[in-house]
């Protein structure tokens, strides 16, 4: 099977942990050895969020302050060079030796109109307090939101249209190469007006990306493995229920947070709904079972 696996940001950097190289490190090692169940007899596909990393290294640029902070875009592809490593790595240490891998920097065109940049949803950084945050937007003009009890910066999530390495990565799958790609959604471009590709200041959705990208390699199965055992009506009520079979006319997406799982079950929807694949969204730690229709949430036709 081709299986596109869409690992979330904070499954390798908690809230609340440290946002230290050891601890994502350590986190990822625990990652890859749940992805290494799945690699023997099927082509992988890893592609990883970057919220937390990203927010991080926007925290760090804006700290120095002789030069302007580096936009998101850059920010972007430090963050897919910086996690993919870290996933190439660990997870080379949990595989045969022979396993061929590599980690590909993934440029994905979005629309500058597109209407996510005048409604900011993405959450990337560390959490703050209310205090903390409303300093921040005061001093740096960010934008927050509420996650959980804390608040986050958000930034927009444009829709990706299209993966500009699609080819070489297909390329790399046919040689029997896992490969890491479309970190943090990949690198968001686009045309300017003198048909010039460049970045732009946003930050993709993993989820959807991951989606696009399955949908483009043809893949059997997507995987979008969190930190929760799959998609529940009614979270965090008495009344909570775990939906274990889905299809895309049954649901809407849009009655989901759109910061957290909203967009995971748009892009799992989505995709089921252009191939007529089965995608599951669910913990990584049963990625295994998930792929069995064992556990998680399966989307189906």
């Amino acid at each position: 099977m081709r299986i596109v696996v869409a690992l979330g940001g904070n499954a390798l950097l908690r809230r609340g942990e440290p946002m230290t190289a050891d601890q994502q490190r350590r986190n990822v090692g625990v990652a890859v050895k749940h992805l290494a169940r799945i690699q023997s007899g099927n082509e992988l596909v890893i592609a990883h969020g970057n919220g937390p990393q990203v927010g991080l290294l926007a925290l760090q640029a804006a700290a120095y302050a002789p030069v302007s902070p580096y936009p998101l875009d850059v920010l972007g592809a430090e963050s897919e060079g910086m996690i993919g490593y870290l996933i190439e790595q660990e997870l080379g240490n949990a595989l045969p030796t022979e396993t061929p891998m590599a980690t590909l920097l993934t440029q994905v065109e979005v629309d500058p109109d597109d209407p996510a940049f005048q409604h900011p949803t993405k959450p990337i950084g560390p959490t703050y307090s209310k205090e903390d945050a409303e300093r921040l937007m005061d001093s740096r003009g960010w934008q927050m939101a509420p996650d959980g009890p804390y608040m986050r910066r958000v930034v927009a999530s444009p829709r990706p249209r299209r993966i500009f390495e699609i080819r070489p990565i297909k390329w790399l799958l046919e040689q029997g190469t896992v490969v890491i790609c479309a970190g943090g959604g990949g690198v968001p471009t686009f045309y300017n007006r003198d048909g010039k590709l460049q970045g732009i200041e946003a930050v993709i959705d993993k989820d959807y990306c991951a989606a696009l990208l399955a949908h483009d390699l043809d893949a059997d199965c997507l995987i979008i493995a969190t930190d929760v055992d799959g998609v529940y009506e009614d979270w965090g009520k008495p009344t909570q229920r775990l939906i274990e079979r889905i299809r895309p006319a049954d649901i809407d997406p849009t009655g989901f947070p759109a910061g957290s799982m909203g967009p995971k079950l748009g892009a799992a929807l989505d995709f089921v709904s252009r191939t007529g694949k089965t995608a599951v969204i669910g913990s990584l730690e049963n990625i295994d079972a998930m792929l069995e229709g064992k556990a998680g949430t399966r989307v189906t036709p």
